[in-house]
Protein backbone atom coordinates (compact mmCIF):
# COMPACT_ATOMS: atom_id res chain seq x y z
CA UNK A 1 0.00 0.00 0.00
CA UNK A 2 1.23 3.50 -0.79
CA UNK A 3 0.17 5.07 2.54
CA UNK A 4 1.48 4.16 5.96
CA UNK A 5 -1.03 2.92 8.51
CA UNK A 6 -0.63 0.80 11.67
CA UNK A 7 -0.19 -2.93 10.97
CA UNK A 8 -3.61 -3.80 12.38
CA UNK A 9 -5.33 -1.32 10.11
CA UNK A 10 -3.33 -2.53 7.11
CA UNK A 11 -4.31 -6.16 7.78
CA UNK A 12 -7.97 -5.28 8.27
CA UNK A 13 -8.10 -3.20 5.11
CA UNK A 14 -6.31 -5.83 3.03
CA UNK A 15 -8.77 -8.48 4.18
CA UNK A 16 -11.90 -6.39 3.68
CA UNK A 17 -14.08 -6.23 0.56
CA UNK A 18 -13.80 -2.57 -0.47
CA UNK A 19 -16.45 -1.01 -2.73
CA UNK A 20 -16.10 2.54 -4.08
CA UNK A 21 -19.43 3.65 -5.51
CA UNK A 22 -18.19 6.82 -7.25
CA UNK A 23 -14.94 7.57 -9.08
CA UNK A 24 -15.07 9.69 -12.26
CA UNK A 25 -11.92 8.14 -13.69
CA UNK A 26 -13.70 7.41 -17.01
CA UNK A 27 -13.69 11.16 -17.67
CA UNK A 28 -9.89 11.09 -17.57
CA UNK A 29 -9.72 7.92 -19.67
CA UNK A 30 -11.83 9.26 -22.55
CA UNK A 31 -9.88 12.51 -22.63
CA UNK A 32 -7.16 10.50 -24.37
CA UNK A 33 -7.16 8.95 -27.85
CA UNK A 34 -9.18 5.75 -27.93
CA UNK A 35 -6.14 3.59 -28.66
CA UNK A 36 -4.72 4.66 -25.28
CA UNK A 37 -7.79 3.98 -23.12
CA UNK A 38 -6.78 0.55 -21.87
CA UNK A 39 -3.12 1.32 -21.30
CA UNK A 40 -3.81 4.67 -19.63
CA UNK A 41 -6.19 2.95 -17.19
CA UNK A 42 -3.64 0.20 -16.52
CA UNK A 43 -0.77 2.63 -15.95
CA UNK A 44 -2.49 5.49 -14.14
CA UNK A 45 -5.56 4.15 -12.36
CA UNK A 46 -5.18 0.43 -11.80
CA UNK A 47 -2.21 0.86 -9.41
CA UNK A 48 -4.25 3.33 -7.36
CA UNK A 49 -7.22 0.99 -7.14
CA UNK A 50 -4.92 -1.85 -6.15
CA UNK A 51 -3.14 0.25 -3.51
CA UNK A 52 -6.53 1.25 -2.12
CA UNK A 53 -7.58 -2.40 -1.85
CA UNK A 54 -10.61 -1.80 -4.03
CA UNK A 55 -12.61 -4.88 -5.00
CA UNK A 56 -15.60 -3.15 -6.60
CA UNK A 57 -15.42 0.13 -8.51
CA UNK A 58 -18.50 1.92 -9.83
CA UNK A 59 -17.64 3.88 -13.00
CA UNK A 60 -19.94 6.87 -13.50
CA UNK A 61 -20.66 7.97 -17.06
CA UNK A 62 -20.78 11.74 -16.66
CA UNK A 63 -21.22 14.19 -19.53
CA UNK A 64 -19.99 17.69 -18.74
CA UNK A 65 -21.35 20.97 -20.07
CA UNK A 66 -19.08 21.03 -23.12
CA UNK A 67 -20.92 18.00 -24.54
CA UNK A 68 -24.47 19.09 -23.79
CA UNK A 69 -26.86 18.84 -25.36
CA UNK A 70 -25.93 17.97 -28.95
CA UNK A 71 -22.95 15.79 -28.08
CA UNK A 72 -24.28 14.22 -24.89
CA UNK A 73 -25.29 10.87 -26.35
CA UNK A 74 -22.06 10.57 -28.33
CA UNK A 75 -19.97 11.25 -25.21
CA UNK A 76 -22.09 8.80 -23.22
CA UNK A 77 -21.41 6.10 -25.79
CA UNK A 78 -17.68 6.93 -25.89
CA UNK A 79 -17.43 6.51 -22.14
CA UNK A 80 -19.31 3.22 -22.16
CA UNK A 81 -17.10 1.97 -24.98
CA UNK A 82 -14.02 3.06 -23.02
CA UNK A 83 -15.19 1.03 -20.03
CA UNK A 84 -15.66 -2.07 -22.18
CA UNK A 85 -12.26 -1.62 -23.83
CA UNK A 86 -10.30 -1.04 -20.63
CA UNK A 87 -11.98 -4.11 -19.14
CA UNK A 88 -11.17 -6.23 -22.19
CA UNK A 89 -7.57 -5.02 -22.35
CA UNK A 90 -7.03 -5.60 -18.62
CA UNK A 91 -9.06 -8.81 -18.31
CA UNK A 92 -6.60 -10.38 -15.88
CA UNK A 93 -7.14 -7.67 -13.30
CA UNK A 94 -10.65 -6.23 -13.82
CA UNK A 95 -14.05 -7.44 -15.00
CA UNK A 96 -17.10 -5.47 -16.11
CA UNK A 97 -19.97 -6.90 -14.07
CA UNK A 98 -23.73 -6.82 -14.51
CA UNK A 99 -25.09 -9.03 -11.73
CA UNK A 100 -24.23 -10.78 -8.50
CA UNK A 101 -22.89 -13.89 -10.17
CA UNK A 102 -20.37 -11.83 -12.11
CA UNK A 103 -19.42 -9.87 -8.99
CA UNK A 104 -18.72 -13.14 -7.17
CA UNK A 105 -16.72 -14.48 -10.11
CA UNK A 106 -14.57 -11.36 -10.13
CA UNK A 107 -13.95 -11.66 -6.39
CA UNK A 108 -13.07 -15.35 -6.56
CA UNK A 109 -10.56 -14.70 -9.36
CA UNK A 110 -8.95 -11.75 -7.58
CA UNK A 111 -10.12 -9.19 -10.11
CA UNK A 112 -11.65 -5.77 -9.48
CA UNK A 113 -15.34 -5.71 -10.37
CA UNK A 114 -16.34 -2.70 -12.48
CA UNK A 115 -19.95 -1.52 -12.56
CA UNK A 116 -21.20 1.08 -15.03
CA UNK A 117 -23.43 3.93 -13.84
CA UNK A 118 -25.13 6.86 -15.56
CA UNK A 119 -24.61 10.11 -13.67
CA UNK A 120 -27.35 12.52 -14.67
CA UNK A 121 -28.44 10.52 -17.74
CA UNK A 122 -27.87 13.56 -19.95
CA UNK A 123 -27.22 11.42 -23.00
CA UNK A 124 -30.73 10.00 -23.26
CA UNK A 125 -32.78 13.18 -22.96
CA UNK A 126 -36.27 12.20 -21.83
CA UNK A 127 -36.34 8.95 -23.83
CA UNK A 128 -37.12 6.29 -21.22
CA UNK A 129 -36.74 3.51 -23.80
CA UNK A 130 -33.01 4.26 -24.03
CA UNK A 131 -32.60 3.08 -20.45
CA UNK A 132 -33.07 -0.42 -21.87
CA UNK A 133 -30.34 0.32 -24.41
CA UNK A 134 -28.05 1.45 -21.60
CA UNK A 135 -28.85 -1.72 -19.70
CA UNK A 136 -27.94 -3.83 -22.76
CA UNK A 137 -24.59 -2.02 -22.82
CA UNK A 138 -23.89 -2.91 -19.20
CA UNK A 139 -25.19 0.05 -17.19
CA UNK A 140 -26.56 -1.11 -13.83
CA UNK A 141 -26.87 2.11 -11.78
CA UNK A 142 -28.32 5.48 -12.83
CA UNK A 143 -29.17 8.91 -11.50
CA UNK A 144 -31.49 11.27 -13.36
CA UNK A 145 -30.01 14.70 -12.61
CA UNK A 146 -26.79 16.49 -11.73
CA UNK A 147 -26.60 20.02 -10.27
CA UNK A 148 -29.01 21.65 -12.70
CA UNK A 149 -32.31 21.02 -14.43
CA UNK A 150 -32.83 17.91 -16.54
CA UNK A 151 -35.52 16.20 -18.57
CA UNK A 152 -36.31 13.73 -15.79
CA UNK A 153 -35.77 15.82 -12.66
CA UNK A 154 -33.99 18.77 -11.11
CA UNK A 155 -30.58 18.44 -9.48
CA UNK A 156 -29.83 19.60 -5.96
CA UNK A 157 -28.60 22.96 -7.23
CA UNK A 158 -32.22 23.74 -8.12
CA UNK A 159 -33.64 22.95 -4.68
CA UNK A 160 -35.26 26.37 -4.44
CA UNK A 161 -37.67 25.31 -7.20
CA UNK A 162 -39.03 22.50 -5.03
CA UNK A 163 -39.41 20.27 -8.09
CA UNK A 164 -40.50 16.64 -8.08
CA UNK A 165 -39.83 14.22 -10.93
CA UNK A 166 -41.28 14.93 -14.35
CA UNK A 167 -43.69 12.43 -15.90
CA UNK A 168 -40.77 11.01 -17.85
CA UNK A 169 -38.82 10.73 -14.59
CA UNK A 170 -41.59 8.71 -12.97
CA UNK A 171 -41.61 6.36 -15.96
CA UNK A 172 -37.83 6.12 -15.77
CA UNK A 173 -37.95 4.93 -12.15
CA UNK A 174 -40.44 2.21 -13.10
CA UNK A 175 -38.34 1.13 -16.10
CA UNK A 176 -35.17 0.95 -14.05
CA UNK A 177 -36.90 -1.21 -11.47
CA UNK A 178 -38.23 -3.47 -14.21
CA UNK A 179 -34.76 -3.93 -15.67
CA UNK A 180 -32.88 -4.43 -12.43
CA UNK A 181 -31.03 -1.11 -12.64
CA UNK A 182 -30.36 0.52 -9.27
CA UNK A 183 -31.67 4.07 -8.84
CA UNK A 184 -29.13 6.58 -7.48
CA UNK A 185 -30.53 9.58 -5.56
CA UNK A 186 -27.20 11.44 -5.24
CA UNK A 187 -27.38 14.87 -6.95
CA UNK A 188 -31.17 14.71 -7.08
CA UNK A 189 -33.01 17.72 -5.64
CA UNK A 190 -34.54 17.31 -2.19
CA UNK A 191 -38.14 17.24 -3.48
CA UNK A 192 -37.10 14.75 -6.15
CA UNK A 193 -35.54 12.47 -3.53
CA UNK A 194 -38.78 12.55 -1.58
CA UNK A 195 -40.74 11.78 -4.75
CA UNK A 196 -38.54 8.80 -5.62
CA UNK A 197 -38.90 7.39 -2.13
CA UNK A 198 -42.68 7.72 -2.40
CA UNK A 199 -42.90 5.68 -5.60
CA UNK A 200 -39.92 3.32 -5.45
CA UNK A 201 -40.78 -0.37 -5.16
CA UNK A 202 -37.17 -1.53 -4.86
CA UNK A 203 -34.15 -0.37 -2.81
CA UNK A 204 -32.25 2.71 -3.97
CA UNK A 205 -28.70 3.92 -3.37
CA UNK A 206 -27.04 7.25 -2.70
CA UNK A 207 -23.65 6.67 -4.34
CA UNK A 208 -21.90 9.78 -3.00
CA UNK A 209 -23.85 11.81 -0.45
CA UNK A 210 -22.98 12.94 3.05
CA UNK A 211 -25.13 14.09 6.00
CA UNK A 212 -26.94 17.41 5.82
CA UNK A 213 -27.40 17.39 9.59
CA UNK A 214 -23.63 17.93 9.91
CA UNK A 215 -23.21 20.37 7.02
CA UNK A 216 -26.15 22.18 5.47
CA UNK A 217 -25.17 21.81 1.81
CA UNK A 218 -27.65 20.93 -0.94
CA UNK A 219 -25.48 17.97 -1.99
CA UNK A 220 -26.01 16.30 1.39
CA UNK A 221 -29.01 14.22 2.44
CA UNK A 222 -31.46 15.06 5.20
CA UNK A 223 -32.00 12.52 7.96
CA UNK A 224 -35.54 11.52 6.97
CA UNK A 225 -34.61 10.41 3.43
CA UNK A 226 -31.60 8.60 4.89
CA UNK A 227 -33.95 6.67 7.19
CA UNK A 228 -36.32 5.88 4.33
CA UNK A 229 -33.52 4.67 2.04
CA UNK A 230 -32.26 2.42 4.83
CA UNK A 231 -35.67 1.07 5.81
CA UNK A 232 -36.27 -0.01 2.21
CA UNK A 233 -32.98 -1.90 2.08
CA UNK A 234 -30.89 0.74 0.31
CA UNK A 235 -27.43 2.06 1.14
CA UNK A 236 -26.13 5.62 1.65
CA UNK A 237 -22.47 6.06 0.65
CA UNK A 238 -20.54 8.98 2.12
CA UNK A 239 -18.83 11.53 -0.13
CA UNK A 240 -15.20 12.38 0.77
CA UNK A 241 -15.17 15.81 -0.91
CA UNK A 242 -14.10 18.14 1.91
CA UNK A 243 -16.47 21.08 1.15
CA UNK A 244 -19.40 18.69 1.74
CA UNK A 245 -18.06 17.53 5.11
CA UNK A 246 -17.11 20.62 7.11
CA UNK A 247 -16.80 24.34 6.66
CA UNK A 248 -13.14 24.56 7.65
CA UNK A 249 -11.62 21.35 9.03
CA UNK A 250 -10.25 19.26 6.13
CA UNK A 251 -9.48 16.06 8.03
CA UNK A 252 -10.36 12.39 7.98
CA UNK A 253 -11.99 12.85 11.40
CA UNK A 254 -14.72 14.98 9.85
CA UNK A 255 -15.32 12.20 7.31
CA UNK A 256 -15.69 9.74 10.18
CA UNK A 257 -18.18 12.14 11.80
CA UNK A 258 -20.40 11.79 8.74
CA UNK A 259 -20.04 8.01 8.69
CA UNK A 260 -20.98 7.83 12.35
CA UNK A 261 -24.00 10.05 11.79
CA UNK A 262 -25.15 7.98 8.81
CA UNK A 263 -24.72 4.79 10.83
CA UNK A 264 -26.72 6.26 13.73
CA UNK A 265 -29.57 7.29 11.42
CA UNK A 266 -29.60 4.45 8.89
CA UNK A 267 -28.01 1.57 10.81
CA UNK A 268 -24.52 0.23 10.25
CA UNK A 269 -25.68 -2.21 7.56
CA UNK A 270 -26.97 0.53 5.27
CA UNK A 271 -23.83 2.69 4.98
CA UNK A 272 -21.02 2.62 2.42
CA UNK A 273 -18.36 4.82 0.82
CA UNK A 274 -18.56 6.81 -2.42
CA UNK A 275 -15.40 8.93 -2.23
CA UNK A 276 -15.83 11.00 -5.43
CA UNK A 277 -12.08 11.28 -6.03
CA UNK A 278 -12.05 14.22 -8.46
CA UNK A 279 -8.68 15.92 -7.88
CA UNK A 280 -6.74 13.98 -10.49
CA UNK A 281 -9.71 13.87 -12.88
CA UNK A 282 -9.98 17.66 -12.85
CA UNK A 283 -6.25 18.03 -13.33
CA UNK A 284 -6.36 15.62 -16.27
CA UNK A 285 -9.39 17.04 -18.04
CA UNK A 286 -9.21 20.81 -17.49
CA UNK A 287 -6.64 23.21 -18.88
CA UNK A 288 -4.78 25.14 -16.15
CA UNK A 289 -6.22 28.43 -17.39
CA UNK A 290 -9.79 27.18 -17.10
CA UNK A 291 -9.87 25.00 -13.99
CA UNK A 292 -12.80 25.20 -11.62
CA UNK A 293 -11.67 27.24 -8.64
CA UNK A 294 -14.65 26.86 -6.39
CA UNK A 295 -17.80 24.90 -5.69
CA UNK A 296 -20.41 26.98 -3.92
CA UNK A 297 -17.65 29.41 -2.93
CA UNK A 298 -15.37 26.72 -1.43
CA UNK A 299 -11.94 26.04 -2.99
CA UNK A 300 -12.17 22.99 -5.22
CA UNK A 301 -8.70 21.80 -4.19
CA UNK A 302 -9.78 21.33 -0.57
CA UNK A 303 -9.30 17.56 -0.41
CA UNK A 304 -8.73 15.44 2.66
CA UNK A 305 -4.96 15.05 3.21
CA UNK A 306 -3.90 11.61 2.01
CA UNK A 307 -7.38 10.88 0.65
CA UNK A 308 -7.07 12.74 -2.64
CA UNK A 309 -7.27 9.41 -4.49
CA UNK A 310 -7.99 5.68 -4.08
CA UNK A 311 -4.52 4.84 -2.74
CA UNK A 312 -5.31 6.59 0.51
CA UNK A 313 -8.30 4.47 1.49
CA UNK A 314 -6.43 2.52 4.21
CA UNK A 315 -6.25 5.84 6.10
CA UNK A 316 -10.02 5.64 6.58
CA UNK A 317 -9.76 2.15 8.04
CA UNK A 318 -7.09 3.37 10.46
CA UNK A 319 -9.25 6.36 11.46
CA UNK A 320 -12.27 4.13 12.14
CA UNK A 321 -10.16 1.86 14.34
CA UNK A 322 -8.93 4.90 16.29
CA UNK A 323 -12.55 5.87 16.88
CA UNK A 324 -13.21 2.44 18.38
CA UNK A 325 -15.23 0.93 15.55
CA UNK A 326 -15.65 -2.84 15.61
CA UNK A 327 -13.86 -4.64 12.80
CA UNK A 328 -17.11 -6.19 11.55
CA UNK A 329 -18.67 -2.73 11.24
CA UNK A 330 -15.65 -1.39 9.37
CA UNK A 331 -15.83 -4.29 6.92
CA UNK A 332 -19.53 -3.63 6.38
CA UNK A 333 -19.05 0.07 5.62
CA UNK A 334 -15.94 -0.38 3.48
CA UNK A 335 -17.84 -2.57 1.04
CA UNK A 336 -19.76 -5.43 2.57
CA UNK A 337 -23.04 -3.52 2.54
CA UNK A 338 -22.71 -2.37 -1.07
CA UNK A 339 -21.67 -5.84 -2.18
CA UNK A 340 -24.81 -7.29 -0.58
CA UNK A 341 -27.07 -4.69 -2.22
CA UNK A 342 -25.49 -5.15 -5.64
CA UNK A 343 -25.65 -8.94 -5.44
CA UNK A 344 -29.34 -8.75 -4.57
CA UNK A 345 -30.41 -6.06 -7.03
CA UNK A 346 -28.16 -5.63 -10.08
CA UNK A 347 -29.59 -7.15 -13.21
CA UNK A 348 -32.30 -8.92 -11.23
CA UNK A 349 -35.86 -8.51 -12.54
CA UNK A 350 -38.45 -7.82 -9.84
CA UNK A 351 -40.22 -10.73 -8.20
CA UNK A 352 -43.68 -11.05 -9.81
CA UNK A 353 -46.53 -10.06 -7.52
CA UNK A 354 -48.89 -12.97 -6.81
CA UNK A 355 -52.26 -12.41 -5.20
CA UNK A 356 -52.91 -14.60 -2.16
CA UNK A 357 -56.20 -15.87 -3.64
CA UNK A 358 -54.59 -17.01 -6.90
Amino acid sequence: MSVRVPPGAARLHAGAYVADTHNDLLCAVVARPSEQWGTFFAERWLPQLTDGGIDLQVLPVFVDDTHRSEGALRQTMRMIEAAHRLAEQNARTVALCGDGTELDAAASSGRIALVLALEGAHGIGDDVALLHTMFRLGVRVASLAHFGRGAFADGSGEDAAGSRLTRAGVRAVAEMERLGMLFDVSHLGAAGVDHVLEIAQRPVIATHSSARALLDHHRNLRDEPIRMIASAGGVVCVNFFAPFLHGEDRSVDRLVDHLEHLAAVAGIDQVGIGPDFVKEVLEETTAPCCRVTDVEGVPADAYLPGLEGPSGLPLLTAALLRRGWAEADIRAVLGGNVRRLFREQLGVPPTPFVREDE
